[in-house]
């Protein structure tokens, strides 16, 4: 039977980014399971498609023999004689799809199925170049809003921004660009599906390290990163370097490197501290901006710390809703009670 198909395939290949022997190969498989509700023994369906040459040819093949024992590979020598007055007994007999019953499949799974497996085989591609990004900083367009998710494009790929995971007070409309981390890909049921966050700590250290050098290049590195999301976050940095001053690079001449951060995170404040592997130093960082008069480890297993302060100071070092010292126990690992000096 000759198909014109070859121009389609070539023409959803180039606009679809999918390699034309995907396609075939669906179409194929595609007609093999179509043609199985005319050929309903369970027979073995071959298929013989040539696309470059228009030619499409969908068979089985059955044994002749006098006393049919299996339906699926064999046939009566009166049935073969019907298809081939010549057949006789212990020929093997191709049996093809009857011309129109062919052509009829061949419209449908043309609309129907081919598409199917060339989504599929999209999806793929976007699980494959996706899923080695996760972690990455993306920029991405709003395109709409279903449910409790956004909709973004990134790179021509639809990605999901779920609500929780924007800061808050902040709002979207269509066609608003974003920054978001890619926080991971899964192969749904609807297909690869990426996921975006600002509110993950991977993102607010991707903003630090596109914002300074030092941590780019390695010089500085980001030992633990806690936030709440949109109020407070604390950022322990450490470097070997001794000619370099990790918060004083951090912050940047006037603050100016911070504060571009802060900006992105709709005023979240950021405080660098410098990483310890001293539990009393790295907690009296910790609770910056306050100043600590002193700490006491008060239980070294269950690791519990007190933290006594002036009292001009302790509602710094508590901070708004306890804010600051649930952040610092977060980052240090250790409970830390506040008491009044």
């Amino acid at each position: 039977m000759k198909i014109e198909v070859w121009p389609t395939i070539l023409q959803l290949s180039q606009e679809r980014g999918v390699q034309p022997q995907i396609i075939v190969e669906a179409i194929i498989e595609s007609l093999r399971v179509a043609s199985s509700k005319y050929f309903t023994n369970g027979e073995k369906i071959l298929v013989d498609f040539k696309p470059e040459e228009g030619e499409l040819r969908v068979f089985v093949i059955k044994k002749v023999v006098e006393r049919v024992e299996n339906k699926a590979t064999e046939i009566s020598l009166e049935e073969a004689q019907k298809i081939w007055s010549k057949a006789k007994i212990g020929d093997f007999l191709e049996i093809d799809l009857p011309a129109a019953t062919l052509g009829r499949i061949s419209a449908q799974v043309a609309k129907q199925v081919i598409f199917q497996k060339v989504h599929d085989a999209e999806q793929e591609k976007i699980y494959d170049e996706f899923a080695p990004r996760v972690g990455e900083l993306v920029s991405g367009t709003v395109r709409r809003f279903e449910g409790q998710n956004m909709i973004v494009e990134v790179d021509k790929a639809e990605a999901i921004f779920p609500f929780k995971e924007k800061l808050p007070n902040e709002e979207f409309i269509r066609g608003d660009r974003i920054r978001a981390i890619i926080t991971h890909v899964i192969k749904g049921s609807k297909g690869s599906q990426i996921y975006l966050s600002r509110i993950s700590p991977r993102f607010l250290a991707k903003l630090l390290e596109i914002e300074i050098p030092e941590i780019a290049n390695g010089l500085i590195e980001i030992k633990d990163i806690v936030r709440q999301p949109g109020e407070r976050a604390k950022v322990a940095v450490y470097t070997s370097d001794k000619d370099i001053d990790p918060v004083g690079a951090c912050i940047g001449p006037k603050g100016n490197r911070i504060q571009a951060i802060s900006k992105e995170l709709r005023g979240e404040k950021i405080d660098i501290i410098i990483w310890s592997s001293d539990p009393v130093s790295y907690a009296r960082a910790a609770l910056s901006p306050a100043k600590i008069e002193n700490i006491i480890i008060v239980d070294r297993k269950e690791k519990i710390l007190k933290a006594l302060v002036p009292k001009d100071q302790l509602s710094l070092a508590i901070g708004k809703k306890g804010i600051n010292v649930k952040l610092a126990s977060r980052l240090t690992g250790w409970k830390i009670e506040i008491n009044e000096e």
